[in-house]
């Protein structure tokens, strides 16, 4: 049977193979759990993903939601998933069971999420995103506000957003208008609007909790001046118990490329003056917090794109193996006249790209994951800095490379389809629509582009990309002791330390005069970053898989192992050239688009 939604074999060999995750069942923190138990959530997870999400993915699409009279009505057929995703406790998974979680390592968390929000993405961030609402509440709630909130969002019993958009405003979140006015009760008042919120109203839950920022009367202008505010849809009394609509109504839904199944809802707070919130943290403290979900936001983002193209992918192989036409290059004249198309060397040239991008993604995602994991279960200060650090430098990598290559991947597939691809009888035109918005939501690709440059290249003085680079060196003397790795790893080292140098022209060029033309080469320095972790991480592939050849792997494993060593050859001597071409321009720098006056671009 043809894989679906995700592979479960490439899945386990990163968890287990390439990474050792379990070992994390011998972690205190992980007590009582095993590889069994993980092998089990993750195939229930896929079972319920294929027999209760995929099926209502092109409802999703084809029926979306709609608004009437302030309410907002989701697919009928989404409400019956929704109930069983709730009442089967997919929803908070690594939190600790007394909030409501499972309490499992983050990593089979995304490899769950994988298979749920790989099956209808629209419908799972219902229940999902309440996640992020909650875990600011948590770290920075009070004891009454952690009572009242914070299981019930954990659980998906409650919805949650993150409300931060302003028409006047975009991605200049200092520019908003939103006020907030303290009331004697301890309580503000909230007046203002926003847009583009996601999930900001819906007929799934009972209440949505809105996680809002707005300026304090009388606070500063600028981000200095931000706090944030939970709003409930409908006021949360002190025993619990729900109370009054809180003056939150949905004004409009936005009719988008894709994501139909998406409210994205423009919402007006406090239009009758009755709208309440409460602070959370301190007056100021507005972005820190909404920062810490941001971060998990932009992770998410990048791993939508990956499962998104995970499943363009698994149908484009499966489709190129089905689908019969021409005949093979060099046949003899009497071959048959139709073969597969996926033995023809242009669609076995766009499978093998889409096949190491997916690779090498989930890899990154994966590891990143380990990260966490590896930070929850030490009791070392410094381990836990540098699992931090580093997960902060590769956010933007994942969002970005994520997002854009997921994108990239779907487009890919309906080449593979042909004209059939373009067309909604096949699913793989839908992916593309709905991955689409990856790239633009939680800040867009540029301003992940300008995060890396301006603040993730100098953490900590540069020291947490030169300990990448490291790990990447480190793979490097693995692979040279490999069968048959020794070629790709020379090829790979050339690329690391380009890249190594290339950092440090436009870490000075960002700080000197010429900063905006190093800003203005951001986004090619991104690609290319992001193109060279991608080789690391098919390189590391290949060096596990060679190790496990030389050691007589099972037959059946053979054709999987030497799959991830012909992924690194065709990366890192097809694609990294191109990348490394890139770095050449990237260093060069050239300052044109900075120059050039504006009427010149004409219209």
């Amino acid at each position: 049977m043809a894989q679906q939604i995700a592979d479960r074999r490439d899945i386990d060999f990163v968890l287990y193979e390439q990474l050792d995750t379990e070992k994390l069942a011998k972690e205190k923190a992980f007590d009582g759990l095993d590889r069994k138990a993980f092998d089990m959530i993750i195939t229930e997870a896929r079972n319920f993903a294929v027999k209760e999400l995929l099926p209502v993915y092109v409802d999703s699409d084809r029926i979306g939601v709609t608004l009437e009279n302030g309410k907002v009505k989701v697919p009928e057929s989404f409400h019956r998933p929704f109930k069983l995703l709730v009442e089967g406790e997919w929803t908070s998974m690594c939190e600790a069971p007394e909030l409501g979680g499972q309490g499992l390592p983050h990593i089979i968390d995304r490899a769950v999420r994988e298979y749920l929000s790989g099956a209808c993405g629209a419908l799972v961030a219902y229940a999902q995103m309440g996640h992020g609402t909650g875990k600011m509440i948590e770290l920075y709630g009070t004891a009454e506000q952690k009572k009242l909130f914070i299981n019930k969002l954990y659980d998906g019993i409650w919805g949650g957003t993150m409300v931060l958009t302003e028409s006047n405003a975009g991605s200049d979140v200092g520019a908003l208008t939103t006020s907030a006015h303290k009331n004697a009760d301890g309580t503000y008042t909230i007046t203002g609007d926003k847009i583009f919120i996601t999930n900001g109203e819906h007929d799934l839950t009972e209440n949505i909790i809105h996680p809002v920022l707005a300026r304090v009367e009388g606070a500063p202008a600028g981000v200095r001046g931000i706090s944030i505010f939970i709003v409930p849809k409908i006021w949360v009394n002190p025993d619990g118990t729900l109370g009054q609509p809180n003056d939150v109504v949905c004004t409009g839904i936005e009719e988008k490329t894709g994501i139909h199944g998406s409210a994205t809802c423009s919402l007006a707070f406090g239009s009758k003056g009755q709208c309440r919130g409460l602070l959370l943290g301190q007056e100021g403290m507005g972005m820190k917090i909404m920062f810490k979900m941001m971060n998990e936001a932009r992770q998410d983002v990048g791993f939508q794109g990956l499962f998104a193209a995970s499943r363009a992918y698994l149908y484009a192989v499966n489709y190129a193996r089905e689908r019969r036409q021409g005949k093979e290059l060099g046949s003899p004249k009497d071959a048959p006249a139709q073969v597969p198309i996926i033995r023809h060397p242009d669609v076995r040239r766009m499978l093998m790209w889409m096949k190491c991008y997916v690779e090498g993604l989930r890899s990154l995602i994966y590891y990143v994951e380990s990260l966490f994991d590896r930070a929850h279960c030490s009791d070392d200060p410094a381990v836990k800095k540098a699992c931090n650090d580093e997960a902060e430098l590769l956010t933007p990598i994942i969002k970005s490379m994520g997002s854009d290559r997921g994108f990239d991947i779907c487009v890919q597939a309906i080449q593979v389809y042909g004209g059939y691809g373009y067309i909604k009888e096949y699913p793989v035109e839908q992916l593309m629509r709905d991955t689409k918005i990856a790239s633009l939501y939680e800040g867009t690709n540029g301003i992940q582009a300008m995060d890396l440059l301006g603040r993730k290249l100098g953490l900590n003085n540069g020291q947490v990309f030169m300990n990448m680079l490291g790990q990447m060196h480190a793979i490097i003397e693995k692979a040279k002791a490999s069968e048959g790795l020794q070629a790709v790893a020379t090829e790979f080292k050339t690329a690391v330390d380009r890249l190594g140098e290339v950092a440090m022209i436009m870490g000075t060029r960002a700080m000197s005069a010429e900063f905006k033309t190093a800003f203005a080469h951001a986004s090619p320095f991104l690609n290319a970053t992001g193109d060279v972790i991608m080789a690391w991480m098919l390189l590391w592939r290949a060096q596990v898989a060679a190790t496990k050849l030389a050691k007589g792997a099972a037959t059946k494993d053979g054709a999987f192992y030497k799959g991830q060593i012909k992924s690194a050859e065709f990366f890192i001597n097809t694609i990294l050239p191109v990348t490394l071409g890139s770095m050449n321009a990237i260093a060069k720098g050239s300052p044109a688009a900075i120059e050039i006056d504006e009427d010149a671009f004409g219209g």
